[in-house]
């Protein structure tokens, strides 16, 4: 059986170690992003009206300030995360209720 170099073993080791955490980086983001595209499919498939859509996207918008507010000092502590994920909870709630109240554009 063939070994592979050090070198070689170790960038493969740093390269894993990288890839896992790019893809549990940042669970926020992910989560508003999934939601951003909720919205933008609402609108297209016509389950949001355009009001509704935009006072979605405010909220987006403000669950987005928040979150930067919490990173200014360049830390997210556990009681912000559960902060902001109460705050995505909510919201996802509530693109859920617009998208099936029978509403269309």
């Amino acid at each position: 059986m063939k070994t592979l170099p050090k070198a070689t073993c170790l960038i493969l080791l740093a390269f894993n170690i990288f890839a896992i955490q790019s893809v549990s980086a940042n669970p926020i983001d992910h989560r508003q992003d999934a939601q951003r595209a909720r919205i933008a499919e609402g609108m297209k498939s016509g389950e949001l009206t355009a009001r509704e859509a935009k006072r979605l996207g405010k909220n987006q918008r403000r669950i987005a300030a928040k979150e930067h507010k919490y990173r200014e000092d360049g830390v997210l502590t556990a009681r912000e995360r559960k902060k902001l994920h109460k705050s995505l909870n909510k919201s996802s709630k509530r693109i859920y209720k617009q998208k099936h109240d029978r509403q269309s554009r």
